[in-house]
């Protein structure tokens, strides 16, 4: 297994494990987004965009994807994760755990105060919540969102 950053070169890989994911957190449902030409368009956000690809082989397994923010509750400069997904059948074996270390060195050398992440629902996501304690998260609160 070995952990690498994101290129917009990797838009088909980050594309089908996204649709993956929100296939999971949305109970199979796949809505009709062209998740290729979004994952390009984010990907080529260099500045702004940033993540890793978890590959066995060149196969990728997990990704990991997180933008920059600028608050002043976040005392300046931080991150947020956007998007984590490791493939069922490599769950438990510190894939994501390996993904979130990279996310947290590369926002050390950044500069970032915090990293942030929203768990999906609970308690449905109970597992998830339990990984993100586990790798030092504290809970602040629901996340909530206004579509534009």
């Amino acid at each position: 297994m070995r952990i690498r950053p994101v290129a917009p070169t990797d838009a088909g890989s980050v594309a089908c494990l996204v649709d993956e994911l929100l296939a999971e957190l949305h109970h199979g449902e796949r809505d009709t987004a062209d998740r290729m030409s979004i994952a390009e368009a984010v990907l080529k956000q260099t500045s702004r965009s940033f993540g890793y690809l978890a590959l066995e082989g060149d196969s990728p397994v997990g990704v990991l994807l997180m933008t920059e923010g600028i608050a002043i509750y976040a005392g300046g400069a931080f991150g947020q994760i956007t998007e984590l997904y490791v493939r069922p059948e490599y769950r438990s074996g510190g894939v994501a755990a390996a993904l979130v270390g990279e996310a947290v060195k590369f926002g050390r050398e950044r500069g970032w105060k915090r990293l942030d992440v929203g768990a999906p629902r609970q308690p449905r996501w109970s597992r998830t919540l339990a990984f993100y304690l586990s790798a030092g998260f504290v809970e602040v609160g629901p996340r909530l969102r206004v579509d534009l």
